[in-house]
């Protein structure tokens, strides 16, 4: 099945030269300028994944991003002329997958889009009939669902899966560099945005983050599901 891949950027010449690359390299590509224009194709057109530039007129990337994940887990990397990390990890917070600072080679533009796309083969794709349950949060790995409560929440494909990862193994101490390597995030700099998607998914199932319950900080090496949560 060819991966729909929507790309926002108001660029023109940029546009023709990713879609160009994009299609020879067996993507469909649909193109928007605007931040109105990529929500209207982004709701017309389901693409799998967006590729979604910063500074955009109309709407910016970040409300674009923002707008989208209200809803939708579709995977989305950012683009940025930004080079600072605070910049690069605000993205992150408001639920990007991955990003890629302007200028780019085309060649890991395709990289990421393939790796988050996999990232999020894999997420959908758990073959396991069971629900796991630590304290008041379960998790349906055949459904794709996770509740807190019984409340739905939605996760992007990458916090779903590092969710997964802990939650198989409770006690488990995972370093950074094998939730990394899980992920497919095997870039220079992706310990920060680690924590990032970390952070994000503690505030989603449990709120406050200042003594998480469910996923605990071994300090020094990384990260492990709580055995005892009631």
């Amino acid at each position: 099945m060819v991966a729909k891949i929507l790309f926002v950027d108001d660029e023109e010449k940029l546009q023709e030269i990713v879609r160009d690359f994009l299609t020879a390299e067996g993507f469909e590509v649909i193109i928007a300028a605007d931040g109105k224009e990529a929500l209207l194709k982004f709701t017309t057109e389901k693409p799998d994944l967006i590729v979604l530039d910063w500074m955009l007129p109309e709407l910016s990337g970040l409300d674009v991003c923002r707008t989208v994940r209200e809803k939708y887990t579709t995977p989305i990397i950012m683009l940025t002329a930004k080079s600072e990390e605070v910049d690069k990890l605000l993205g992150l917070e408001l639920g990007a997958d991955d990003y890629l600072t302007k200028p780019f080679s085309l060649r890991e533009l395709v990289a990421r889009i393939r790796a988050v796309l996999r990232r999020t083969a894999q997420a959908v794709g758990q073959e396991s009939s069971s629900i796991i349950r630590h304290g008041k949060l379960a998790i349906d790995t055949e459904r794709h669902q996770v509740k807190v409560k019984e409340t739905p929440v939605q996760l992007t494909p990458t916090e779903y899966k590092i969710l997964v990862t802990l939650a198989q193994k409770p006690g488990r101490v995972f370093s950074r560099l094998q939730l990394l390597d899980i992920l497919g995030l095997n870039y220079e700099g992706y310990e920060r945005s680690l924590d990032t998607h970390i952070s994000n998914l503690r505030r989603k199932i449990e709120g406050k983050t200042t003594r998480p319950k469910y996923i605990k900080t071994v300090y020094g090496t990384g990260y492990k599901m709580n055995e005892e949560v009631d």
